[in-house]
């Protein structure tokens, strides 16, 4: 199969209350909808906030630092473009922006084996196609690691 048969991704379709996470993502950063009265952030967006019902909602980038909560082994492809990608870390993610604000995501760069309940995770991002980026988290490179 050449490049260009290869499955697409699964493509969402953006609109008003979620265009801005999807920009954001494009551009390398994780953005939230915070409530502007209340401040809770809320995931996924909505068009009220469940906590105060206001709908003064916007995004705001958040710092991309989590902790993994739960995960799942997939191996079993929900699409044909994840055939090749089997298998993979489908996990709920803590951000440390307000607990039990849950995201999910898949963990990359982290083998099956050394996951574990708890472990700081950082953002990545992973371009699928030309029209779509895609937040990951990965294990949190910590200082020493880096240098």
């Amino acid at each position: 199969m050449s490049t260009t048969d290869a499955p697409k991704p699964p493509m969402p379709a953006p609109d008003a209350t979620t265009q801005f996470f999807w920009d954001g993502a494009a551009r390398g950063e994780l953005w939230i909808q915070r409530c502007q009265n209340c401040r809770h952030y809320i995931h996924y967006p909505k068009t009220i906030c469940r906590y105060c019902q206001s709908r003064d909602l916007a995004g705001e980038r958040v710092s991309g630092k989590a902790t993994l909560y739960s995960w799942t082994i997939a191996t079993q492809p929900f699409h044909p473009f994840w055939v090749d990608r089997i298998p993979y870390t489908l996990a709920t993610v803590e951000l440390v922006e307000e607990p039990r604000l849950m995201f999910l995501s898949q963990v990359v760069e982290c083998p099956e084996q050394d996951l574990r309940i708890g472990m700081p995770l950082e953002v990545t991002f992973e371009q699928l196609s030309p029209e779509l980026t895609v937040p990951f988290f990965r294990p949190a490179q910590t200082e020493e690691g880096a240098k």
